[in-house]
């Protein structure tokens, strides 16, 4: 992974619905976190609570910050990185984090999630993502209950199309399986951003609960059609790639933080960037990867204390466009 550099946590009661939230934030000024509860105890205890984030249409909060999988997990049969990567995740959970999301299309990665999830002993406090990966619908099933078995789980709280592939087929399918409750929520991903007209079409699917793209300082093309268009349908959304997969550390991590990072919370550039994503208010989870647990450390820390608001949010844009 890419070497990061060293840089120099508002929530609020949850509105009743998101259409209202966002007319309330646009007339304010104001992206506050979309709910509040009690920090973790852990071996990292936080003073302030974390944000939480509701899944629409639901009562369910689930933690702003998540952890991705791909390339950082698939260690293939590596005792040692296998067990490097369990401090990982025990980390991730002992800051207060849940949201684990992966693939079959990540190498050895779900196989390696199973072997840290026996290790930690923490399948109670996940919020269990993966996808679906195959252009063939009859793979599907056999494919999904060969996640089910590596992650060590009779349900995915979030079975997700991986990159659209044939989405028609696989919603069905999916619709399905919810239904039988081998799944709770259904959702679609890309991470391309050529692909975002066709992701807005398929957001009008009503089986679709949840939507994954990507989205960060830098690659902020999702704020003018996906994430309105999430926040009106009342859909979920997950982000991918906030730090640009390293490349944001590479481009801005020589340069020193602003004075006025600290006004957010932010002791380091992982903390910027990802306060920046999770301080939009149609967004629910971002879901960085890393392999280290220093690293980790610095992510969730963008779980606790202040967020941008409006204002704010355009002044570390134009920070980052300054260097």
């Amino acid at each position: 992974m890419s070497k990061r550099r060293p840089g120099k946590s508002i929530a609020s009661e949850p509105p009743l619905d998101r259409r209202s939230f966002l007319s309330s934030a646009a007339a304010s000024g104001i992206a506050l976190s979309l709910g509040m509860a009690p920090a973790r105890a852990g071996k990292y205890p936080d003073a302030e609570p974390p944000i939480l984030r509701f899944i629409p249409g639901t009562a369910e909060r689930i933690p702003a910050i998540g952890m991705g999988t791909w390339i950082t997990f698939n260690v293939g049969n590596s005792r040692r990185l296998r067990d490097a990567r369990a401090e990982v995740l025990r980390t991730f959970f002992d800051r207060g984090g849940t949201v684990v999301d992966s693939s079959p299309m990540y190498g050895s990665s779900e196989d390696v999630v199973g072997f840290c999830l026996d290790r930690i002993g923490r399948r109670k406090s996940l919020f269990s993502a993966t996808k679906v990966w195959t252009p063939l619908i009859g793979d599907g099933e056999e494919q999904m209950s060969a996640s089910r078995q590596l992650w060590g789980i009779e349900k995915f709280d979030l079975m997700q199309v991986h990159n659209l592939v044939n989405w028609e087929g696989h919603l069905e399918t999916l619709d399905e399986d919810k239904r039988a409750g081998r799944i709770r929520h259904i959702g679609i991903t890309t991470s391309h951003g050529s692909r975002h007209s066709q992701m807005a079409r398929v957001m009008t699917d009503p089986r679709v609960d949840a939507v994954q793209f990507t989205y960060n300082v830098v690659d902020r093309a999702a704020e003018q059609r996906l994430l309105p268009q999430a926040a009106e349908r009342g859909l979920a959304v997950v982000i991918n790639r906030p730090f640009q997969r390293g490349a944001l550390f590479r481009r801005f991590g020589r340069h020193p933080l602003p004075e006025w990072a600290d006004q957010i919370g932010c002791t380091n550039w992982a903390q910027f960037f990802l306060k920046f994503v999770i301080s939009h208010p149609a967004v629910t989870c971002a879901i960085p990867a890393t392999s280290s647990v220093a690293h980790m450390n610095e992510n969730m820390g963008a779980l606790y204390g202040a967020l941008p608001d409006t204002a704010m949010r355009d002044r570390m844009i134009r920070y980052i466009e300054s260097i």
